[in-house]
């Protein structure tokens, strides 16, 4: 492997981008410490928010929170209030979140016209070969078509996946152990 100071720009963008993909931290759905086994997790619905609730018995049910008990968690689907045993209760999620369509499209543009541009930096960089002697040798490229037709792309690419990516969802409050 080279020395960072050896690196061509476009190798310093490359691994400034792959860096950033690597170090950024994503949500997992494990209960390492037992934080949501706690039945009072559940005090902090409010009646008339959207629930999830899944049983022991497969069954789930969706409704609208009413209340909550010792014995159990109360809610109101399409048809009737229901109330649910404590006992019987594997897991209650609530619908939690804006809708961040906007800005996942902005950050997805952002992020795939940088994609874009590096790729097409690129070919400029190993065709003058700036491998050789410090980083930063080669200059900028004077006039780079593939610059100016993958900036483009990837932007257009980013903004696509931004907009199919949702960051509103179920989030779990309560499992049992």
């Amino acid at each position: 492997m080279r020395p960072l100071r050896m690196l061509s720009p476009a190798g310093f963008l490359v691994l400034a981008l792959w860096g950033a993909c690597f170090s950024t931290g994503t949500a997992s759905g494990h209960d390492s410490k037992g934080l949501l086994s706690s039945w009072d997790n559940l005090k902090s619905l409010t009646p008339g928010q959207e629930i999830h609730v899944v049983m022991d018995n497969v069954k789930s049910y969706q409704g609208k929170f009413q209340s909550l008990s010792e014995g159990g968690i109360t809610l109101r689907d399409r048809a009737r209030e229901q109330t649910l045993a404590r006992k019987d209760i594997l897991r209650v999620s609530q619908k939690k979140g804006q809708d961040h369509s906007g800005r996942n499209v902005v950050i997805g543009t952002v992020v795939g016209a940088s994609a874009g541009l590096v790729f097409g930096l690129g070919p400029y960089y190993v065709q003058r070969n700036c491998t050789e002697g410090p980083a930063f040798n080669c200059g900028l490229p004077p006039n780079s078509h593939y610059v100016k037709i993958l900036t483009p792309l990837g932007g257009v690419a980013g903004a696509v996946a931004g907009a199919l990516i949702s960051t509103r969802g179920w989030h779990d409050v309560y499992r049992a152990r």
